[in-house]
């Protein structure tokens, strides 16, 4: 990044500053920093490795900036000095740049804490957030590598920005080579859920396996919570998993974890009605039949997403591509019922143009479009297109007929052009 030089003092930049700061160095009396939204002007000014009454040169100033820009906490770097009876002024006019939530992955033996004291022992302003990238990234991954050393594990500390699978949102996570904790148990602090033959059977998937605070927390949710939901508990909590490690902190670091996981269950909801806005194609009769719930049933929240499907294949089959549910819940906490205002756009209803097929033999081609059900013009049925994949992939006979094939799997894609409310379909034989 070529750093901009600001010169407000034309004459003494031009007459005064090539002989002190080519010629000589000089004394650096002060030092500012403007622009800064997190970091103080002291914290700055350290980052560039410049202090007030050292002897500097441009080459020295250059430096600084330099050094701001390597440290990857600003988007931009600039500054402009000027020269008084052989010293220099010098401010930095900095740009912020954005920083990530920090998660520590694999470390199970420690508090985050811990972790965040060890980093902030280097990063005296460290507030459990980096940039994407630089030299403070690379610092924080150096000071965990010593807090591991320091317990007599020589270790690699990997870092990545990740894209966070459960809300909106990337974080930078920090990760452990070298070490190989595995989840030894899994506790929940709820009866439900230790009593639940579901969650037993889930459990396999995670118990052995190596420890990641990750693939713990899209368990939880993934495989977890989903009990509780279909049991009614629709405003559940479940985790952040906690690591309970008991005995000597100075002897190895264990590589078995028992992972406890703190619950809260909340009240059983029951179903309360619905209602629709927006629908013109499908009644409300409709709708709610297709949905399946009925006042006073238990709020099955698996049930619930489940339904909110069906009515989206149900305007699939009559070309509505597009359309779109919009469901907002309502709680009564009293009665412990939950309702459902749900916003429908229908959009078009696309009716077939054309098919294209890649990586087929001519004589498969042929028979694939013989195959194919719809005509040009017609609505285009989506359940139909799933049954038509379906039989590209696992009833190829019903198609080919002894015809020699030569592929594993099928690409599809439905293209729609909304302005003429017709849709392409793609398929890539591989």
């Amino acid at each position: 990044m070529r750093l901009r030089l600001f010169l407000p003092l034309a004459f003494l930049f031009f007459v005064a500053l090539p002989n002190l700061l080519n010629a000589q160095s000089v004394s650096l009396k002060e030092i500012h920093a403007d622009g800064l939204k997190k970091l103080t002007e002291a914290q700055a000014i350290s980052l560039s490795g410049l202090a007030t009454g050292a002897q500097v040169g441009r080459k020295e100033l250059q430096d600084g900036a330099d050094a701001l820009v390597r440290s990857g906490l600003f988007a931009k770097v600039s500054y402009n000095f000027t020269t008084r009876n052989d010293a220099v002024s010098l401010t930095f006019h900095l740009d912020e740049n954005p920083r990530l939530p920090v998660s520590y992955d694999n470390f199970p033996w420690f508090a985050d804490t811990e972790l965040d004291d060890a980093v902030r022992k280097d990063l005296p302003f460290y507030d459990g957030t980096l940039p994407e990238g630089g030299a403070v990234v690379e610092q924080a991954a150096n000071s965990l590598q010593a807090l591991l050393a320091a317990h007599g594990s020589n270790v690699q500390i990997a870092h990545a920005v990740l894209l966070n699978p459960l809300t909106e949102g990337s974080f930078h996570q920090f990760r452990v080579d070298g070490l190989a904790p595995q989840i030894a148990s899994m506790e929940f602090s709820d009866a439900h859920l230790k009593e639940s033959l579901a969650v037993q059977q889930h459990l396999p998937e995670i118990l052995g396996k190596p420890y990641s605070r990750l693939a713990i927390d899209i368990f939880l949710a993934e495989a977890i919570l989903p009990v509780y939901q279909e049991d009614g508990y629709l405003r559940a909590k479940i985790g952040p998993g906690e690591v309970r490690l008991s005995g000597n902190p100075n002897q190895k670091l264990p590589e078995q974890i028992p992972v406890y996981v703190p619950c809260q269950p909340g009240p059983v909801y029951h179903w309360n009605g619905v209602e629709w806005s927006g629908n013109q194609v499908l009644s409300t009769i409709t709708l709610s039949t297709t949905l399946g719930l009925k006042p006073g049933d238990v709020a099955n929240g698996m049930g619930i997403e489940t339904g909110w499907d069906r009515i989206r294949e149900e305007y699939g089959q009559r070309g509505y591509l597009e359309a779109k549910l919009t469901p907002t819940a309502t709680y009564e906490d009293q009665a412990h019922t939950v309702s459902y205002a749900v916003s429908i756009t229908e959009g078009p209803a696309f009716h077939f143009n054309q098919m294209t097929i890649t990586g087929m033999s001519l004589a498969g081609e042929r028979m694939i479009r013989e195959a194919w059900p719809a005509k040009q013009g017609d609505v285009f049925d989506k359940k139909v297109f799933e049954q038509f994949l379906n039989r590209l992939e696992i009833h190829r006979d019903t198609i080919f007929k002894d015809l020699p094939l030569h592929y594993d799997t099928v690409g599809h894609w439905l293209q729609t052009d909304p302005a003429k409310s017709t849709v392409d379909v793609l398929l890539d034989f591989k």
